[in-house]
């Protein structure tokens, strides 16, 4: 025999052994996906995927990088890549969030973030590959007599789902394939594709930032009109104009498209500059070409928000009963309306406005509350109590509503 041969691992044997192991890497699987999705929380839950190396790919990858130690004995050779689990998610955003919560939750061994390293005229796919030891509640309790390599690790990575979707094609384009790496027009067109899907994830992210702007404004500004429209007396209240006091703000948002323009009001509305507001709103709704009706609805609905906060009730009646003119769907704008009417003493009109808003949405505890109020005003004690009752039903339960409660059943002295 020529001792200068390479001595070549025993497949027969290398397969034995793996093939062994798989029902147990299965199990081990399993277990640290259940615990990822225990672990794992974002407002758009990620999808996962999970894989046992093939015995192919195991054993070239074997021959390439741990030839000797295979040919060593028969334990167990280790890859890092064995087994493995795809956390996809919807955002940019979201990849370092789900980093720190495995961070969190497991023992992590490496990270390496696959694909930063690349120009823009190069292609590959971006992705945030996790080594974790396996969890000794992710081990099986019966090993059927197998021994757990103490390095063995599971590999969890994390991307966007348009990363993931581009890793796919292009391992049955380029991996899977013959591909010719001189092929400079192919080359140029993957790049095109890859910095395509880039560029999708970006633009994705700019608009899922948008929103979380706008939802955090909008509900900052709604939050406040309500604590104004409870801090007003029902029926001695001051009309007169009230000039806010606040502190000069610059807006975090760049101005130019209606959307700029929609959070910068909102901004100065939530700041408490009802003036710069309501000339931004003013803009949006003068701008050309017109806004579609949707839009225009709702920016009436926040400049008589604007109007009310400065006590110009006139203006806010009118931007609400415009709003409602325009989208007969808003339920919030024919609200505002009956709290402008009811606020002014006029509880007749107040009621009809609730009794609409609560025709398209009759689960509006809120709504029954203040119609219960205007009844009362009314002198309707029983209209009140059965709205107040329905107020109650739907989750209401406040200081304000126990203490009318107890206004109303001294009505009937049933206390």
């Amino acid at each position: 025999m020529n001792k200068n041969l390479l001595m070549m691992p025993d497949k027969n044997k290398i397969k034995a052994c793996y093939d062994s192991y798989s029902f147990l890497f299965t199990k081990i699987l399993e277990n640290i996906e259940h615990k990822l999705r225990e672990t794992i929380y974002l407002a758009s839950n990620p999808t996962y995927k999970t894989r046992v190396k093939s015995f192919s790919s195991y054993y070239k990858k074997i021959l390439r990088q741990k030839s000797a130690e295979a040919c060593e004995g028969n334990h167990l050779v280790t890859l890092t890549d064995m087994i493995g689990i795809r956390v996809i998610c919807a955002f940019l955003e979201d990849l370092g969030v789900v980093q720190q919560q495995i961070q969190d939750a497991f023992e992590v061994r490496e990270i390496e973030k696959k694909g930063a390293e690349q120009s823009f005229r190069e292609f590959g796919y971006e992705s945030i590959h996790i080594l974790v030891s396996i969890p000794k509640e992710c081990i099986p309790e019966d090993l059927q007599g197998l021994e757990i390599p103490g390095n063995l690790v599971c590999e969890i990575q994390v991307r966007t789902i348009l990363q993931d979707a581009w890793a796919e094609v292009e391992h049955e384009l380029i991996y899977k394939s013959e591909f010719n790496p001189f092929d400079k027009p192919l080359r140029r067109k993957l790049a095109s594709i890859n910095a395509s899907l880039t560029l999708a994830d970006m633009i994705f992210q700019e608009i899922r930032d948008y929103q979380n702007r706008l939802q955090e404004e909008l509900g900052t500004r709604r939050e406040n009109f309500y604590d104004m429209v409870d801090d007003i007396s029902d029926r001695e209240m001051n009309i007169n104009h009230r000039k806010e006091n606040v502190r000069e703000l610059s807006s975090p948002f760049e101005k130019g498209s209606i959307d700029d323009l929609v959070l910068e009001a909102l901004h100065e509305h939530n700041q408490g500059n009802f003036d710069k507001a309501i000339a931004i709103y003013s803009r949006i709704l003068e701008s050309k070409p017109t806004p579609s009706d949707v839009v225009c609805s709702v920016i009436l609905k926040h400049r008589g928000m604007a109007y009310f906060a400065r006590n110009d009730y006139e203006c806010s009646l009118a931007d609400f009963k415009k709003s409602f003119e325009i989208n007969p769907h808003s339920e919030r704008s024919v609200y505002y309306e009956g709290i402008v009417y009811a606020l002014q003493g006029e509880h007749e009109r107040a009621v009809e406005c609730f009794g609409k808003s609560l025709a398209l949405n009759s689960f509006q505890s809120h709504v029954y509350f203040r119609r219960s109020l205007s009844y009362f005003a009314l002198g309707k004690y029983d209209d009140s109590l059965e709205d107040l009752k329905q107020a109650e039903n739907l989750g209401l339960d406040n200081d304000d509503l126990k203490a009318f409660k107890a206004k109303i059943l001294d009505k009937f002295d049933m206390k």
